[in-house]
């Protein structure tokens, strides 16, 4: 959930410029990626550090999505 929110929210290309690893930028993929992420713990905290910063601008696109 976390991985999809971001890659919707970003796209791969702006992921793998903001987060620099091969899954992100040389044929991405959701089951790919996570498959790196769960075996690399450095990778996994910086996924998660920039999920953790965009919180705030996820809601408020959730919210702007149930308004209209």
């Amino acid at each position: 959930m976390m991985l999809e929110k971001l890659v919707d929210n970003f796209g791969w290309e702006a992921l793998g410029r903001a987060i620099p690893i091969r899954c992100f930028n040389l044929d991405p993929s959701i089951k790919s990626s996570l498959t790196f992420l769960r075996k690399t713990p450095w990778a996994r905290a910086k996924v998660e550090a920039l999920y953790l910063d965009c919180l705030d601008e996820f809601d408020a696109i959730e919210n702007e999505e149930s308004t209209e």
